[in-house]
């Protein structure tokens, strides 16, 4: 959602830069999705979000195609948005379109169930939010922050700093998953939360919506 703060040059430079150190990317109109081979299977990303000049969170009938052209060409199919509010108020799912600081951020609910790709994972609120399985797809409506020692809210909730691993089937159906939870606390990256607070917190919200 940062990638205009620096307008064009900006842009191209984090392309140049993410290209010279062999990273894939995608999410603006040069490079609607990316597509990389690992374990013998083809996958497709493709990123979407509510800033100018990115593939848009609601532009659903333009992700669907996108999205389908990516399920017939590939293996698993994986979708990431950056939407909703932002902070502690923000933790939950609401299934309607969420506004923040004057700017629509989307119905991240609405936008994954109609993305039906094989896991759709998202970020933004710079909180957790709750795990959806739909049509065995899993959804993760926002993993927070991993590594922001700095400039950002890390007190409490804000804090967490989940890391998701799981395994789906040939066919990108979830087989297994876990959340492994990992806290964070200014000027250090994240360290691990053995009281495990942060999937009982992702837990709670999956429950509570």
């Amino acid at each position: 959602n940062h990638a205009n703060d620096f307008g064009a040059t900006g842009v191209s430079s984090t392309m140049k830069t993410l290209k010279e150190a062999r990273i894939m990317y995608s999410g603006n109109p040069q490079c609607l999705y990316a597509i990389v081979y690992r374990g013998g299977k083809k996958i497709g990303y493709a990123a979407f979000g509510h800033s100018r000049g990115l593939s848009s969170i609601m532009d659903l009938e333009e992700m669907k195609k996108l999205v389908s052209k990516l399920d017939k060409e590939c293996d698993i199919v994986v979708v990431s948005f950056h939407g909703g509010g932002e902070g502690k108020s923000y933790t939950h799912v609401t299934g309607q379109m969420e506004n923040f600081l004057g700017e629509q951020r989307g119905n991240v609910r609405e936008f994954a169930h109609a993305a039906v790709a094989d896991v759709v994972y998202g970020h933004g609120p710079h909180v957790t939010r709750g795990m959806e399985l739909y049509k065995d797809r899993l959804i993760a409506y926002s993993l927070g922050n991993f590594a922001t020692p700095y400039r950002v809210t890390l007190t409490g909730i804000s804090g967490h700093a989940p890391v998701l691993t799981l395994e789906t089937d040939g066919e990108g159906r979830f087989v297994t998953g876990k959340v492994n939870s990992f806290i964070q606390q200014r000027g250090r990256g994240p360290m691990t939360d053995l009281s495990n607070s942060v999937a009982r917190q992702i837990a709670n919200l999956s429950a509570a919506d």
